[in-house]
Parts: structure tokens; C-alpha cells; sequence
């Protein structure tokens, strides 16, 4: 089960003008150690190095990954403001076997009207508001609060999965930190609304610059255009809340796959296509499509549809689509029941109202697709199946997953309204998954499409002072592992073959290696970096950027470099 991500804001209304705003570099982030002795970033327990990260204790493993989300988000946010995120680490409610709060964060308070607003009369998360005016304008408080879940490391909380500390997000069935950090450090940098869900009343009457992003299809208006009651329907409108910003819409085809499907086709009384949401595990919806009857699961116990022991029926489940009830046990359990009982598709009803889960959960074994319906759709489906129902599950390619006809991704905005996690999310339904759905999700490796929502709300113009960086950085090019201490693989796609020439550079800009010119074909490639500059001097710790330049095309990353 997918564990929530809930976000958290303290807001301070802060009026400055300022003279001349000068420009940027790329962001420092300082982490404010709030724990207390033998807590948190403070806890002495012993660990082993892990995937890069070369802590020896728990609580300074926790403080490494801080330091590298920091690192990460300041190789693509400019700002000469430092950027202070106080943290510490709590038991956090709810937590149990199945699901939990995994952390939380918000801007401490916001500015408008300030010397560099890109809009009048609109709230600025403050990080993003000293960015733009060039200044501290609330230096007496820090920028972003955030709380993180200790209960994830005692084994009860989450089961037996706890944190994973390592940087090459290799989690396994683990919650991997770093990705949790990123999410919410996002939070706190802008990518949040303080609108008043409820009520749907702005603070003191002001849109925010992410509310001004946000647009419905029934209204046909954008939020800032509404009334208090447009947007508390708005809110709740799963499906019709997009981004409006033309950059994460402009880029949303180079992160989203083709949407996944599931239709029914008889009887002709619920026949149609249904929303859906999708697994991390098991294979994806086929393409061609696969058609099937329907049957629901019987494993003998308790809930019989939930498919939390071994399946009864497996005599009629058997080349059939299994459908299985949510709850109890497991999506990967109830994955791996029907698979051996030889279903060729899972669809998993919601146990409860609102849209379609996420579903998270590692098992290679399992190569039959899976996908989720509402609960609503559940039921109709179980009236029918004493006459026979047929389905179908594939893809659409002629739709992204998770975007409307023309490429706005959608929101998180279920009903009933959830606090901490409707409207300032990107909706489940983007497959692959993005760095801010509300759920974690084990393939979480980078901040995709968010650093072109940063751009729509005022964070980037180009990423580095490197000459020939485009903005944002290209989904063609990546680092792994990212971060790194001692090498890393720097991975890149060529459009033709040819001469090709590879330069390291430091966040400045000053060029910090120059690799062999060769000769390379047209493709997928891979060179690695070991750390070093000219001289063969280990680089020190912070961000990099590295440069392609094959026959016509350029090509730059960024990496991160730690201790």
C-alpha cells in the first residue's frame, strides 16, 4: 500500500521593497538541526556505508541525505539567498503495517508585492521570493519547516521495510529517503498552495503563484479567475484540475507514458472506460490490448475477495481477468495469489471513495499487468458478474497518462477532499510516476517534471552559467549513480554517430575536466567519471554539470558529487 506524503505550511505575510535585484547563482541549502541528543540527526546507532552514502551513524546517514536533496535541488534552482530548512525527526501518525506519514514540509512564511515579484498581488513561498528579489526579506525565520517519520526505523511502524539512507535510490522494499526529501523540500521551494481547501478562500484574499497555474475544465476558468466556491468544487474534481503553466505542459510528453486503460465492454449497462490507477510492479497494460471475462477472486477466509490467502477458485480464475477487493494484505500478495492462480490481468477494487490507489511494491516475479478502479466501479462490476462481464485492459497512446488532450498534467484533487494532499500534488494517474504524486513510489529517481513547474512559477531561467545549458535539463541525458562519491556513469543518447567530446564543469561554470575526444555511433552511450579534475585531484563535494557535443548537438547533465 502506497504511504502518504503530507505536506505542512506556517505562513507569515512579508511586504518588502527592494532597490536593483542582482543576479543569481545556483542555490545553497542549510540544514537546521532541530533534534535533540540521541534523536533523529543526532541518533548514534551504528550503520554501514550504504549506496554512497558514507555515514557510519543513522543520525549522520540522515544528515548526508539532507545535504545531497540540497545539493540536487541547488544544481537547478538560482538563488544568492541561502535557503534554510529547518528539520527534525518525530514519531509520526498514522503509522502501521500497511501504509503511514512518511514526512512533511511548507514554506515558514510567504512574501508578495516585494521588489522582483514576476506578479503583483500574489503570494510567494518565501524561498522563492528572496530568490527573486535578491535579498533576505524574513531573515529572523528560516524558509522551510519539515518533519520526518523516526517510527519508519523501528519495525512496526511500516512493517519490516524502514528508511534506506543510500543515494543510488536501490531501496528495494526500504522507503527511500532521498526521494522522500526531494518531494518535500518541493513543497517548501513553491510547489504548494495556501489556499484554503475547505472554503476555497485564498489567504487574506491574495492567489498564490501556484494557485495561478492551476486551471479546471468544468469552470473553463483558472483559480485565480474563480470565486471561493468555484474552487472548493474545483478541489474535489478528480480528473478536471490541470496545471496551466506552458512549460511542465510543453514537457510533459518527455516524462509521461501513454495512458493505461481499462474498459468494459458488456454488459452494455456499465460498459465503458473507467479510471484507473497503477502499480509499480507486474507488467505494464499491454499494447496490443488484452480482452477477457471477469472473475472475482475466492480465497475461502474472512473477506473472500481479497485474495489475502490462496485463491479457491482458481478453476474459474484461471485465463480470466481476476478481480480482487483492496485491503488487508498486500497489492503485490494479491498480485502474486491471482498469478499463480493463473488470471491473465488483476484489477483491484477500492475498499473505500475517492479515486483509483497507487500502488506500490516490488516482486520481478510477477509479469501479469495490474491495474486499480474505484470502489463505485468495483461494485457495479460484481452485479453484473452473475451475466457474464468482459473487459478489456491495454493502453492509449494518442493520451498521456496523467495529462489532458492537450499535455496539462492533472492535480491531485480526490473526493472527499484529503488535508495535506489534495490540489498540491500531480495526480496518481502519471505513469512513471512523478517525484510529486502523493504517494512515494519506488521508481522516484529524479524531479522530472517539477523543475518545470518551477519554471512556470518564477524559480529558472537557465539552470547553470555553463554556455549552451538548456531549460530544464533534457531527459536524454543522466548520471548514475547521482549522487556519487568516488565515480559515476554519465549516460547520454546520440542522435547521430560522430566525433564526440565530453567537459566537466563546476557550478561556476569553470571547466573542471576535459574527457577524450572519440568517435562514437548513434545511440544509447555511457562514460564514466571518476571524480577527479585535470590533474587527477579527487573534485571536491558539490554540484557539477557535464557537457555532449556530437556533430551538431549538445547535451548537458548535472551531478552531484558527495564526501
Amino acid at each position: 500500500m502506497p504511504f502518504r506524503w503530507l505536506l505542512r505550511s506556517g505562513l507569515v505575510a512579508a511586504l518588502i521593497g527592494l532597490a536593483a535585484v542582482p543576479p543569481s547563482r545556483a542555490a545553497t541549502f542549510e540544514i537546521i538541526n532541530l533534534d535533540g541528543p540521541g534523536e533523529g540527526f543526532n541518533d548514534t546507532t551504528p550503520t554501514a556505508p550504504v549506496g554512497g552514502n558514507p555515514g557510519t551513524t543513522r543520525g549522520q546517514q540522515r544528515l548526508n541525505v539532507f545535504k545531497a536533496a540540497g545539493l540536487i535541488w541547488g544544481a537547478i534552482l538560482p538563488s544568492n539567498v541561502v535557503i534554510r530548512v529547518e528539520a527534525r525527526f518525530d514519531p509520526l501518525s498514522p503509522c502501521d503495517s500497511l501504509g503511514g506519514v512518511l514526512g512533511s514540509a511548507g514554506a515558514v512564511t510567504v512574501a508578495s508585492d516585494f521588489t522582483g515579484a514576476l506578479q503583483s498581488n500574489t503570494w510567494y513561498s518565501i524561498a522563492l521570493a528572496n530568490k527573486l528579489a535578491g535579498s533576505d526579506l524574513a531573515p529572523t525565520v528560516n524558509d522551510i519547516t519539515s518533519r520526518f517519520n523516526s517510527d519508519v526505523d523501528n519495525g512496526t511502524c511500516l512493517g519490516s521495510s524502514s528508511w534506506y539512507y543510500g543515494y543510488d535510490h536501490n531501496e528495494g522494499d526500504d522507503n527511500d529517503l532521498l526521494a522522500v526529501v526531494l518531494h518535500e523540500f518541493g513543497h517548501g521551494l513553491g510547489f504548494q498552495t495556501f489556499t484554503t481547501l475547505s472554503t476555497g478562500a485564498f489567504l487574506n484574499n491574495r492567489p498564490d503563484i501556484y494557485a495561478r497555474n492551476l486551471f479546471d475544465h468544468v469552470a473553463g476558468l483558472r483559480w485565480d479567475q474563480m470565486n471561493n466556491t468555484q474552487r472548493k468544487n474545483s478541489a474535489i474534481r478528480t480528473g478536471e484540475l490541470v496545471w496551466n503553466g506552458s512549460y511542465v505542459q510543453g514537457a510533459s510528453s518527455r516524462f509521461l507514458g501513454p495512458i493505461a486503460t481499462f474498459r468494459v465492454d458488456s454488459p452494455a449497462v456499465i460498459a465503458g472506460l473507467k479510471a484507473v490507477g497503477t502499480a509499480e510492479f507486474g507488467a505494464p497494460p499491454p499494447q496490443p490490448a488484452i480482452q477477457a471475462s471477469m472473475v472475482l477472486v475466492n480465497d475461502g477466509t474472512g473477506t473472500t475477495s481479497d485474495a489475502c490467502e490462496t485463491i479457491v477458485n482458481a478453476a474459474q480464475v484461471s485465463g480470466k481477468i481476476a478481480l480482487i477487493d483492496r485491503g488487508t494484505c498486500t497489492f503485490v500478495e494479491k498480485a502474486q495469489r491471482a498469478q499463480a492462480a493463473g488470471a491473465v490481468g488483476v484489477i483491484i477494487g477500492n475498499n473505500t471513495t475517492g479515486a483509483p490507489p497507487g500502488m506500490s511494491g516490488n516482486d520481478p516475479s510477477i509479469t501479469i499487468p495490474i491495474l486499480s478502479i474505484t470502489q463505485t466501479d468495483a461494485t457495479a462490476i460484481k452485479g453484473q458478474l452473475g451475466v457474464g462481464v468482459i473487459a478489456t485492459m491495454g493502453t492509449d497512446p494518442t493520451h498521456l497518462a496523467g495529462a489532458d488532450d492537450v499535455g496539462r498534467v492533472r492535480l491531485y484533487a480526490p473526493n472527499p477532499l484529503e488535508s495535506g494532499s489534495s490540489v498540491s500534488h500531480f495526480d496518481t494517474a502519471a505513469e512513471p510516476n512523478l517525484l510529486m504524486e502523493p504517494f512515494i513510489n519506488s521508481s522516484l529517481t529524479n524531479v522530472d517534471l517539477t523543475q518545470f513547474a518551477f519554471v512556470d512559477i518564477g524559480w529558472l531561467g537557465t539552470l547553470t552559467g555553463v554556455e549552451g545549458t538548456p531549460t530544464p535539463i533534457a531527459a536524454r541525458v543522466q548520471a548514475t549513480p547521482n549522487p556519487f562519491s568516488t565515480a559515476t556513469a554519465l549516460r547520454f543518447q546520440l542522435t547521430h554517430g560522430g566525433k564526440t567530446s565530453l567537459e566537466v564543469f563546476d557550478a561556476r561554470g569553470a571547466l573542471v575536466k576535459r574527457l577524450p575526444e572519440v568517435w562514437r555511433p548513434a545511440g544509447p552511450q555511457a562514460v564514466r567519471w571518476d571524480g577527479t579534475d585535470a590533474n587527477g585531484r579527487r573534485a571536491p563535494a558539490g554540484v557539477y554539470f557535464w557537457r555532449v557535443r556530437s556533430e551538431g548537438e549538445s547535451l548537458t547533465g548535472r551531478m552531484v558529487r558527495v564526501e
